[in-house]
């Protein structure tokens, strides 16, 4: 009989606080993602107790997915959501290659600054922060963010 005792066991298991909020997932690039990635979104926020940043996430997570979805050459997008030190960070990639000819890149952003437009709201109306620019990770692509701090997220709809 094989000794069970060589698997360690872990012990140290504790309740989600709001700095273990790692999450990272790949979604396919369709309508129903956004839908998805909101009530993920919600889930985590509230298991982590970030509740009073759930409505804006949700909001600045639909606008990023539908957004990527939307832009996505490819069948897969990404959505990584984090808090650290009191911000919570919401990234979205794309596969869309930033473009090399200068016209092309300024009708391309026009067009994503547009899809994004109530993101953009949304993130200045918490406080927080908004961009895009080409992925740095392989594969290329876009990179979609937002940094909204606690204090900001958690007033959003109460001013």
């Amino acid at each position: 009989m094989p000794d069970l005792t060589a698997c360690p066991a872990r012990t140290d298991v504790t309740a989600p606080t709001p700095n273990t909020l790692a999450y990272s997932l790949t979604l396919p690039s369709a309508l129903t993602s956004p839908a998805i990635a909101r009530a993920l979104t919600r889930a985590a926020l509230t298991a982590h107790g970030l509740a009073a940043l759930v409505d804006p996430a949700t909001q600045v997570v639909g606008e990023l997915t539908g957004a990527a979805c939307t832009f996505s050459a490819t069948p897969e997008m990404y959505l990584s959501l984090r808090f650290r030190e009191g911000v919570l960070r919401v990234i979205a990639y794309d596969s869309h290659p930033r473009h090399t000819h200068p016209r092309l890149a300024a009708a391309c952003d026009a067009r994503r600054r547009t899809a994004l437009r109530l993101l953009a709201c949304v993130a200045r109306a918490c406080e927080g922060d908004w961009g895009f620019g080409e992925a740095r990770e392989p594969g290329g692509g876009t990179r979609m963010w937002v940094t909204m701090p606690y204090g900001g997220g958690a007033a959003y709809g109460h001013r």
